[in-house]
């Protein structure tokens, strides 16, 4: 079964390999404005809140932390619980940082999602839920309610003499655990005869041929790209249908031009280079040097038959330490004039270079000038 599964899938990757390579590179460059691009005034909005999460396993925050102490106490009152300070002694409580994001033209009624994270010195939110907690935005007037149990990816186990944690439990999510109570105030920013486009990234090539694209609509009476983010749209007479004229001037389509870029996050040794990303000549030359520096630490003990104990004689710590230092080979790697990224990464990995000296080389090679791109360091 294990061959047949692995034959069938070398099959799908030819397959699909076949349909890549029978793509038109016209048509895959060819992107929707609403891909790149949004009408001003249409955008999100964040939304925060402090809430409470309950049921915790003894994980939740410690005694010292009086704000959740406090809001428990409060909270309880709310139930016609009368308790003090004093009277709070759980660790089955947690304080948070409810967030979440409000979408444009939200109305009541609408679920989003919604993150939470711990306040205090709690250790884990693993099995909690989060009480009924208010979310504002940053005009101070309340958007959203958030309530529901936390789904969190992670874990972590105390022992007496160890621990195990995977991820951070101390972040959870609660999947549509928002309820949008008041719509959202943003609009789109129009005057009734005109409105901006805004580009995701700006870009003055893309930005001129939205304005190109856009030209050719029956409503329009002109369009321009104000700079490399804006295009700017006028329309002859105001549009009776502003909603419909909208949909199609975002469904116009037009070829993009993409940055030459390489993304590199150190943190995961992960590199990400788009396909117009190109090398010029260049030489690699990389090595190692691996130093070692071990200590131990040995115990004189004198002997009780020939020595009595007094003053002047005791037990002697004595260390040891020995260094070992091992240089690795160098390889050279040669990388011919047009190269892509992909190219110098299957050459050094060849040269089985780890992931992280990839990330040292491609940052030598940046600095020589021999990269045709943006580099990106997360």
């Amino acid at each position: 079964m294990a061959e047949v599964a692995v034959i069938t899938l070398r099959v799908l990757l030819v397959s699909l390999l076949a349909m890549l390579a029978s793509i038109d590179p016209a048509m895959a460059a060819t992107v929707k404005v609403k891909d790149i691009a949004r009408v001003a005034g249409v955008r999100e909005n964040q939304l925060t809140g402090y809430g409470l999460v309950f049921g915790l396993s003894g994980s939740g925050d410690s005694s010292r932390n009086r704000a959740t102490v406090q809001s428990v106490a409060n909270t309880l009152r709310t139930f016609g619980v009368n308790v003090s300070d004093q009277d709070v002694a759980s660790r089955n409580v947690a304080a948070v940082i409810v967030t979440a994001r409000l979408p444009a033209f939200a109305e009541p009624g609408q679920l989003v999602d919604v993150q939470v994270a711990s306040s205090g010195d709690a250790r884990s939110l693993t099995g909690g839920t989060l009480m009924l907690t208010p979310l504002r935005g940053a005009d101070g007037r309340l958007y959203a309610m958030a309530q529901g149990a936390l789904s969190v990816g992670g874990y972590q186990f105390e022992g007496l003499a160890a621990s195990l944690q995977r991820n951070h439990p101390t972040v959870g999510w609660i999947p549509s655990g928002g309820s949008i109570e008041q719509a959202s105030p943003l609009q789109v920013a129009t005057d009734g005869r005109s409105l901006s486009i805004v580009l995701n990234e700006p870009d003055f090539t893309n930005a001129t041929r939205i304005a190109d694209a856009i030209r050719g609509m029956g409503e329009v009476s002109g369009a321009r790209a104000e700079h490399a983010g804006k295009v700017s749209v006028t329309f002859a007479r105001p549009p009776g249908d502003l909603i419909a004229v909208i949909s199609r001037l975002e469904n116009l389509t037009l070829e993009q031009q993409r940055k030459a870029r390489v993304v590199v996050n150190e943190r995961t040794g992960t590199v990400v280079a788009g396909g117009d990303v190109r090398l010029g000549r260049v030489s690699v030359s990389h090595g190692s040097l691996k130093v070692e520096i071990s200590n131990e630490f040995q115990v004189s003990q004198p002997d009780g038959v020939y020595f009595r104990p007094s003053r002047g004689i005791a037990s002697v710590v004595t260390p040891s330490t020995r260094i070992d230092a091992e240089e690795g080979v160098a390889p050279l790697v040669q990388v011919p004039e047009g190269a892509s990224v992909a190219d110098l990464i299957g050459a050094l990995r060849t040269a089985r270079l780890t992931t992280r000296d990839v990330i040292a080389v491609l940052q030598s090679i940046k600095t020589a000038g021999a990269l045709d791109g943006e580099l990106v360091i997360q």
